[in-house]
């Protein structure tokens, strides 16, 4: 599988996208609901979407790899100093998402870094949901042993939102 030679020209391409879609008036009322934790551009959720949609088109192929650097890319600040932005962060989390298959049990310690910093229900529910679950449910017998480890660390940490996924994840591991 080939992997897409720049990351940052994936993630800048989304990025502006986002920031073009955007409108002050549900910037606001994001920066509103999430009290100020995030930033945001104002895009709607089906931007978000569309965005991503087309990045997938046009920077094709991405790997595993290529794949969790864009969702870092797009997780983290657009610049240094800058706040995160809730759009970006949705975007990663459709990303992973639409990729899911390619991600690994190894990626579980990103995705806690995610449920850690997530800083809204908006992504850390669906990141348990449609990306933790499906990834659960496609480990081989050796690799779920594995990833029980990690759920029992998350259920015994002191993070709601990791003890919260503990719980709902262990189910998906003993069916």
């Amino acid at each position: 599988m080939t992997e897409v030679p720049d990351v940052a020209a994936a993630a800048e391409f989304i990025d502006r996208t986002l920031q073009n879609e955007g409108a002050w008036y549900r910037a606001d009322e994001v920066g509103y609901r999430l009290g100020g934790a995030l930033a945001s551009y104002g895009s709607s959720i089906g931007a978000v979407r569309g965005t991503v949609r087309d990045a997938l088109r046009k920077f094709k192929d991405m790997g595993h790899d290529t794949t969790v650097m864009l969702a870092s890319a797009l997780w983290g600040q657009p610049k240094p100093g800058s706040q995160p932005v809730f759009e970006r962060r949705l975007a990663a989390v459709v990303l992973l998402q639409t990729k899911v298959q390619v991600l690994r049990h190894s990626d579980l310690t990103r995705l806690e870094g995610f449920l850690r910093s997530a800083q809204a229900a908006e992504l850390a529910g669906p990141l348990v949901s449609d990306v933790l679950v499906p990834l659960l449910a496609g480990l081989d017998h050796r690799d779920r042993q594995r990833a029980a480890a990690v759920l029992a660390r998350w259920r015994a940490d002191p993070e709601s939102q990791l003890q919260t996924a503990a719980r709902l994840l262990e189910k998906e591991l003993t069916q």
